[in-house]
């Protein structure tokens, strides 16, 4: 009678163990965009349609796709550009990249910097914390915190820029969220 009672309360703790990883693994749906890109983007995000991207984004070239959460206030989005440089040329862009991030912000904390393969590709992979505050004399606004993970991968002469971010104080939730969705980026 032990026995069986010992291996069902085993197998229960086992069963409750796998239930909590799977709840873990947060739930992408594939999406395939244009030029052979595809990625898993977060179950709840929605396309933002052209005139939210124009808000959001603007830009003199408008990113490839953007996802947002139904609040708006988490954003996946996929943008691309000509670039002189070459898949050689990853260690250098690293230094640019990174020097160009601290430049935008008040504040950074880099949490990875690293070129990393992914599913058979390179990618320049950034990831961070920021802090932008507004600096005008006489301002009162509160600083504007992000946490963000950038992930860069050339092809040819085209730049694509895998970039997802939310709000600092939600770090702990869309961490793993974010990290799900770049090892899911898939480029043919």
């Amino acid at each position: 009678m032990k026995t069986h009672f010992s291996r069902f309360l085993f197998l229960l703790v086992l069963l409750t163990a796998f239930s909590a990883l799977a709840a873990l693994k947060p739930k992408l749906k594939k999406t395939a965009l244009a030029g052979g890109i595809s990625l898993g983007v977060p179950e709840g995000f929605t396309p933002l349609p052209d005139e939210g991207i124009a808000a959001k984004f603007p830009a003199p070239r408008k990113p490839l796709a953007v996802f947002t959460d139904r609040a708006g206030r988490v954003d996946l989005s996929v943008a691309q550009k000509e670039t002189p440089f070459g898949s050689g040329d990853y260690a250098l862009l690293l230094k640019i990249y990174k020097a160009s991030i601290q430049n935008m912000y008040t504040k950074v904390t880099f949490l990875t910097e690293d070129i990393r393969t992914i599913n058979k590709r390179d990618f320049i992979v950034l990831e961070f914390t920021s802090e932008l505050a507004d600096t005008r004399r006489n301002s009162n606004l509160a600083p504007i915190r992000k946490y963000q993970l950038v992930q860069y991968a050339i092809e040819g002469k085209t730049l694509t820029v895998f970039t997802f971010n939310a709000p600092t104080e939600e770090q702990a939730r869309w961490q793993p969220v974010a990290q799900a969705v770049m090892q899911s980026i898939s480029m043919k």
